[in-house]
């Protein structure tokens, strides 16, 4: 009997650990459900609507975020370079290429939170598409790092995981059939500290 109850117990343990753990996972993974991928940018083009799945309803209620709606527009965050390796505070980067059409988007360095990166300085660690120097092709080059770079310039710096944000707003890439022929800017590693 005793064997039984003990028995009992321990599956129960196991059961709710495995589940606590995966739904653990599937709110912190950038590549969860409802996810789609561009290049090294992931995003949830559904998080703002009614027909967000619950895994995305926890996020945004457990985060407590302002979400974009599908008509308002859409918000990527990338968590590795083209390597393939993790973004590190503590390295250079340069983001290269062209942008989607949108009337405005932001680019900001973030923490694990997602919220912009403390620079401890005047200048935040963030840039918007007003203010960005383009190249005649319309292509944008943005040097990343704690050092000041010429051209456009995001100041990072510390240490440990960093993300990207890129936001658009007012985009037609937010509605299903804007997705296919996106092209998003490449994360190229410049070095990192020693």
């Amino acid at each position: 009997m005793l064997k039984n109850a003990f028995l009992t117990l321990l599956s129960l343990a196991i059961a709710i650990g495995l589940g606590g753990s995966s739904v653990w996972y599937a709110l912190n993974a950038q590549d969860g459900v409802g996810a789609i991928r561009i290049g090294r940018w992931t995003a949830f083009p559904e998080i703002g609507t009614q027909a967000a799945d619950p895994y995305l309803k926890a996020r945004v209620a457990r985060e407590g975020v302002l979400t974009l709606g599908r008509a308002e527009g859409l918000s990527f965050v990338a968590e590795r370079d083209e390597a393939g390796e993790s973004l590190k505070r503590e390295c250079a980067y340069t983001i290269e290429g062209g942008y989607p059409t949108a009337r405005f988007w932001t680019l900001y360095a973030a923490d694990q939170s997602l919220g912009v990166i403390d620079t401890g300085k005047a200048r935040q660690a963030a840039l918007q598409s007003y203010e960005v120097l383009r190249r005649p092709d319309n292509t944008v080059v943005i040097s990343v790092g704690n050092r000041p770079a010429p051209g456009n310039w995001l100041l990072t710096n510390g240490f440990g995981t960093m993300y990207f944000v890129l936001t658009f707003y007012d985009t037609p890439i937010a509605s299903s059939t804007g997705l296919s022929d996106v092209t998003l800017p490449r994360i190229l590693k410049a070095g990192c500290n020693a």
